[in-house]
């Protein structure tokens, strides 16, 4: 498939900021995994950390439970070149005390950038297989979770992991939603005929990588297939605007926006 070009070096790295001091209530399960109950937005979530399979190799994930009753809708989140970082779990967090069971996925399989010659590196040095394969595991592991909502599973990434939350509906044929937050786009036809759910792509006027006309060329393709897809490009934005760690590029009211539009789109296609 055709990849538009992304310009990941315009972000920084997140800082290692905990920002929960809620009292914290630790219980051990069988796998010795630890989990946190926390007040975040007037709910409490569950934090843990989720052990499973992909292909041959045995990976781990951040995983965030609402403390009530469920079923849920998950959604997958994907993080920035940078990994797994404090700012991605801070999102997993806040997403988790919405109503939704979300699984933060490591596809740097424990490593995380702290400049920006790492985080090409890393980012350079990942195999798309095997991000691919991570993908359908993590799809496979919350399928199978008893409190998860099968037919409402969705996606969302940053930057890189804003491409590869597009990789995950061309891939996850019963992913039920799919949101791309300055991630790189796809061109081929054929490619774009295969996704089944809706889109919601989050794009900036100044990205470098990412410039409007590329977002325009997506969606103009994504419509004319007959694919549900909203797209919303912010002026006066550009890459990684959505971070406050970026200390340059963020945009505050931009982001504010974004994230409402996210949350609409999670309830539309996720919750109703």
């Amino acid at each position: 498939m055709g990849f538009l070009a992304a310009n990941v070096e315009n972000e920084l790295p997140g800082e290692l900021i905990d920002r929960h001091s809620s009292m914290r209530f630790t219980y051990l399960f069988v796998l010795l995994i630890t989990v946190v109950s926390l007040s975040a937005a007037g709910s409490t979530v569950m934090r843990s950390t989720a052990t499973y399979t992909s292909g041959k190799d045995t990976v781990q994930a951040y995983l965030c439970v609402p403390d009530s009753s469920g079923p849920f809708p998950a959604l997958i989140l994907i993080h920035e070149w940078w990994g797994l970082n404090d700012w991605v779990r801070e999102n997993a967090q806040s997403i988790a005390a919405q109503g939704y069971i979300t699984l933060a996925i490591d596809l740097y399989r424990g490593q995380v950038a702290t400049t920006m010659d790492e985080a090409h590196q890393l980012s350079r040095g990942l195999p798309e297989d095997r991000a691919a394969r991570d993908l359908q595991a993590a799809f496979d592991f919350l399928k199978a979770r008893s409190d998860v909502k099968p037919d409402r599973m969705g996606s969302l990434g940053w930057c890189m992991g804003g491409g590869f939350s597009l990789v995950a509906a061309l891939t996850l044929p019963h992913l039920a939603s799919c949101t791309v937050c300055y991630g790189r786009l796809i061109t081929d036809s054929s490619s774009i005929q295969k996704i089944s759910c809706p889109l919601l792509g989050i794009f900036g006027v100044e990205d470098k990588g990412i410039p409007p006309a590329s977002v325009k060329e997506f969606e103009t393709i994504c419509r004319h297939f007959g694919k549900s897809i909203e797209v919303k490009i912010y002026d006066g934005a550009g890459h990684a605007f959505m971070n406050p760690n970026n200390k340059d590029g963020y945009r505050a009211s931009s982001a504010k926006d974004a994230w409402a539009r996210i949350d609409s789109f999670f309830e539309r296609t996720l919750k109703n």
